[in-house]
């Protein structure tokens, strides 16, 4: 995998989360320059402190929102969800080497003992209101980030965290994207016709000398 890195903005509050609100904190990202068309993305993502479960974290860029992170471990049965403090991860939908969907990460990794999470995981993706019942939360359908390919990956991208309950504060150390970008296929499509173009007016070209020669040469 090879992309453009883009580091994200710092948070308010030295990026502490405001501990049990909805109304969250959020920064946002500036890419510019970059080629055309999202070909792959990925999402690293440093919290500390908190409860894991407590937290709700959305990227969004040109309208279109993909969920990080959704209260990971809530479902039918348990409606608190993990009680871990903090990820160190990186999100992806494409890599081979993930470890599957973040939003369980206890079940996929029986060895694990609170700490940060690491590793390389899929989005939650619950595109569903947080606040919504455990087993409709957990059931409702996902997003990826393939949602973004082929759109422009240059402006603002906003990456929003929100703490739903009291209790443990977190804090986001940082974040970035790693954006996999080409050029519109229409420009590519451009550039070798014009190739070929090129070609067959250098190849007619040079049938006009030959039979000019051939002409003077009788």
């Amino acid at each position: 995998h090879a992309g453009i890195i883009i580091t994200g903005g710092a948070f308010a509050n030295s990026g502490y989360i405001p501990d049990g609100s909805a109304v969250g904190s959020s920064g946002t990202a500036t890419a510019s320059g970059l080629l055309a068309s999202i070909s792959d993305i990925r999402v690293n993502l440093s919290i500390s402190g908190g409860y894991n479960g407590d937290l709700y974290v959305y990227l969004s860029h040109d309208g279109v929102l993909v969920t990080l992170l959704n209260r990971v471990g809530v479902k039918s049965g348990d409606a608190f969800g993990y009680g871990d403090a903090g990820f160190n991860i990186t999100l992806s939908s494409t890599d081979p080497s993930r470890k599957g969907d973040v939003h369980d990460y206890q079940t996929l990794t029986p060895g694990y003992s609170s700490g940060q999470l690491t590793g390389i995981w899929e989005p939650d993706g619950r595109n569903i209101d947080p606040q919504s019942a455990p087993g409709d939360l957990y059931d409702s359908s996902r997003v990826s980030f393939g949602s973004y390919e082929d759109m422009n990956p240059n402006g603002t991208w906003t990456l929003f965290i929100a703490d739903l309950s009291e209790g443990g504060q977190s804090r986001l150390e940082g974040w970035s994207l790693d954006v996999t970008a080409i050029p519109e296929l229409v420009n590519v499509a451009l550039g070798v016709f014009a190739g070929v173009f090129l070609v067959v007016t250098l190849v007619r070209s040079q049938q006009v000398r030959k039979l000019f020669r051939q002409a003077l040469a009788r």
